[in-house]
């Protein structure tokens, strides 16, 4: 469904992703592994066409997004979650993941928004109280309905579990799970610095080091089920 291609991004100067290469088929929930300053988030904000890239190329369904801005790829159903969630204070949880159907006029929102209150009840009870008083943990939750509000075709989620306490992982995991089987032909692209979580979700996993991404064999052997 989305393939990087060869991809070569430069930031001030500095080459961070090297002729990258990586494949999330449909339906798939993908891992990419890598320590501080691999090129994870840049990974993923090179998919979003937050980064221009140099060299290489970025297909969904066999097309290329080189030259489409972020916005023209959010409308073809990416979504993204950054590291640090990026909601809007002054705005409800409700508000805050309606933005991006807001903005694109997304048609389907009423049953979008109802599927994410139905299988995140913890987000619905919160759904009224604005983001400033929600705690890291909440705003994961939230940032992570958000994406999947706007990512129709693809979540790309950029440390969803880091600093998050054990429990709530746990949950993120099952709310991940459950978000991408509600649509069976939903990508998910997770990246984390450690296998820990990741390998309960993904078929596939790479790592990544030096700005290069190398296929490995799941953790256990095979996608982890619980």
């Amino acid at each position: 469904m989305l393939q990087v291609q060869r991809a070569t991004v430069r930031i001030a100067g500095f080459t961070v992703l090297r002729g990258l290469s990586l494949e999330i088929p449909p339906g798939s929930l993908v891992g990419l592994i890598g320590r501080n300053g691999a090129g994870k988030t840049t990974t993923l904000r090179t998919i979003m066409g937050l980064l221009p890239l140099e060299a290489g190329d970025i297909l969904l369904d066999g097309c290329s997004l080189r030259d489409l801005p972020a916005h023209e790829r959010a409308w073809r159903g990416l979504g993204y979650m950054p590291e640090d969630r990026r909601l809007i204070p002054a705005l409800t949880v409700e508000q805050n993941i309606l933005v991006p159907a807001w903005a694109r006029a997304i048609p389907d929102t009423a049953r979008r928004l109802d599927t994410i209150y139905q299988l995140m009840p913890e987000v619905k009870a919160l759904a009224g109280r604005p983001a400033s008083q929600l705690s890291g943990g909440q705003q994961k939750l939230v940032a992570l309905a958000r994406c999947f509000m706007s990512g129709q075709r693809l979540l790309l989620l950029d440390e969803p579990f880091e600093g998050v306490a054990p429990a709530l992982s746990q949950r993120l995991v099952q709310a991940v799970r459950e978000l991408a089987g509600a649509q069976s032909d939903l990508s998910v692209l997770i990246c984390e610095s450690e296998f820990k979580w990741v390998r309960r979700l993904a078929q596939k996993v790479y790592l990544i080091e030096r700005g290069e991404a190398t296929e490995q064999p799941s953790p256990d052997g095979h996608a982890a089920a619980g």
